[in-house]
């Protein structure tokens, strides 16, 4: 037992220790830095004005203490619990990178031998670029599936669901969402490295700072936390056709409707751009976060957070299955009607006939 918890409390501090987690110390202090930057540059640069705006749109308890934060901290600890139960059940990814390189082998044949004609720096940048490619596209398609699908948006909605925004939002996800985002992530991995590694062999490596994948590391040091924060940092109209800036991810929060399904992209909005979600920061607007603009009294309980989804998607699948049904029976009483029309039909031809042979 006391195992279990010494590995349960290891679980939380990892994500402020471990560089390759979000809400990394050393990230997270890169989005303070750079936040009173651009509020005390927001504030004519007058240190003591925009010391005190900091202050208050990073320090104010009235988000970090709210209802809403208060649930993801909640969140925070009870998914650590869950995914401790869950993960080890889990395809892992080696498990499916092995079973693809045994297909590719069974496939072509015998291995290239590639990398014995590109330098070595060529394979792992090729490798770092395609595996960052491949899961931030990813991501984008799971998003965009996680709001267009009702039974999976009964879920998904538990993290729209915040009405303040903090760094450890990121981690107010259901369970079952988790497990989805997991399973992604492994697939895509694991098809990335069968592929390089049965083409490349040993030359395969990431670009790595601290542990973490080069284009990680610069997304979070960049500030990547502010995403889930109430401070607006814009990159422009242009840039922002690339790159997926706090403010647009602040944007896809948004409970207004124009912003509906608008930049389901992790770090590009490249994908948003070509899939027709993109919207751009515009300057001025005024933001309101949550599902719905009206303030659900029991939408931080965790009955809320982990029972209403499973409900909810419960009822979609009952549904849909009752629509399927209805739909059925409908195309059964019509093709009825049609068979009975066509007898009706042929029955008049045959006295008609039969009337005018007489």
């Amino acid at each position: 037992m006391e195992s279990v918890v010494l590995d349960y409390l290891g679980g939380l501090v990892d994500g402020f220790v471990d560089p390759k987690k979000r809400v990394f110390a050393g990230y997270l202090a890169a989005a303070l830095a750079i936040a009173c930057v651009v509020i005390v540059g927001a504030a004519g640069w007058n240190l003591r004005a925009g010391t005190a705006a900091s202050r208050r749109v990073i320090f104010s308890r009235a988000i970090w203490w709210s209802a809403s934060a208060r649930a993801d901290y909640k969140m925070f600890a009870v998914n650590q619990a869950l995914m401790m139960a869950i993960a080890p059940r889990l395809v892992g990814r080696m498990a499916i990178a092995t079973a693809l390189f045994s297909g590719l082998h069974t496939l072509v044949g015998s291995r290239p031998d590639a990398a014995v004609a590109l330098p070595g720096w060529l394979v792992v940048a090729s490798f770092t670029l395609c595996h960052f490619l491949c899961d931030d596209v990813s991501k984008y398609l799971v998003h965009r599936a996680l709001h267009r699908w009702p039974v999976l948006w009964a879920f998904h909605k538990v993290h729209h669901s915040a009405t303040t925004l903090t760094p450890l939002t990121v981690y107010r996800t259901h369970p079952l969402e988790a497990v989805l985002f997991s399973l992604r992530g492994t697939a895509v991995q694991a098809v990335v490295v069968a592929v390089f590694i049965f083409f490349f062999g040993s030359a395969v490596d990431l670009f790595t700072v601290l542990g973490a994948s080069v284009f990680l590391f610069a997304f979070n040091a960049a500030g990547s936390n502010l995403r889930h924060s109430h401070v607006r940092i814009s990159y422009g109209r242009r840039l922002e056709r690339v790159l997926m800036s706090p403010a647009q991810h602040q944007i896809h929060h948004s409970v207004e409707a124009r912003h509906h399904d608008k930049n389901f992209g992790t770090v590009l909005s490249l994908w948003d751009w070509l899939g027709g979600t993109l919207y751009i920061a515009e300057k001025g607007e005024s933001l309101r976060y949550g599902v719905t603009a009206g303030r659900a009294a029991d939408a931080n309980g965790l009955a809320a957070l982990y029972v209403r989804p499973a409900l909810e998607a419960g009822q979609v699948l009952r549904d849909a299955a009752a629509g399927a049904l209805a739909n059925r029976l409908g195309s059964k009483q019509q093709s009825y009607r049609i068979r009975q029309s066509a007898s009706t039909i042929h029955a008049a031809r045959f006295a008609r006939q039969t009337i005018g042979g007489r």
